[in-house]
């Protein structure tokens, strides 16, 4: 008598997974690369302590406004105003 095959019985299958399966290929594919953007998005995450590089930059600028003025001016060059 023959063995009959055994079929690979995995973990169950999430409510996700088993929605995915039920989409036309091309949609497929949309939600792969909407995950493949998702993980690439988390691997760009900086770790670590931030490095601070700005700090001082504006030093020349300290004798001409106080912190608050600074802000505001800083502020209106981001809008392209003088």
């Amino acid at each position: 008598m023959k063995a009959a095959a055994k079929k690979h019985v995995g973990p169950k299958m999430s409510g996700l997974e088993q929605k995915i399966r039920r989409l036309p290929r091309e949609q497929k594919k949309e939600i792969e690369g909407l995950v493949d953007g998702l993980l690439k998005s988390r691997k760009k995450k900086a770790k670590g302590k931030p490095a601070f590089k700005w700090a001082g930059i504006a030093q020349d600028l300290r004798d001409q406004y106080t912190s608050v003025e600074l802000q505001h001016q800083i502020s209106r060059w981001r809008a392209g105003q003088k």
